[in-house]
């Protein structure tokens, strides 16, 4: 048997369900309040499915809201932030895409928490 691996952030917490040569993907919980880094990724981009609550995501320099069911892509170099502006937690599946998938290659542009 194989265990999944947790992190916990400021923000909420990630599982890595997946880490191949190809690709990477992660169930994100965003707690109610909270927002992820805007940052951006030199050798990846991401495809995110928000599978519980009402995520708020900036790309480059648009907000959208995204329900669950939804999902948008977020292009190699791109600007982008993942935040939970509703009293539940939002939950999203992160696919990430590229030729390196570790959390080095995180840009952050700004940071709510000062890391």
């Amino acid at each position: 048997a194989r265990e999944h691996s947790f992190e916990y952030r400021p923000w909420g917490m990630f599982e890595n369900l997946l880490d191949s040569k190809i690709c990477k993907v992660k169930r994100l919980t965003v707690n109610p309040g909270h927002h992820l880094s805007l940052q951006y990724h030199y050798k990846r981009s991401e495809h995110w499915v928000v599978v519980q609550g009402r995520a708020t995501v900036q790309l480059e320099d648009d907000t959208l809201y995204l329900e669950a069911g939804k999902s948008i892509d977020i292009p190699l170099g791109a600007r982008h932030a993942l935040g939970n502006d509703t009293d539940a937690d939002v939950v999203v599946i992160e696919v990430q895409m590229g030729s390196y998938f570790g959390e080095d290659d995180i840009v952050r542009v700004s940071d709510p928490y000062n890391r």
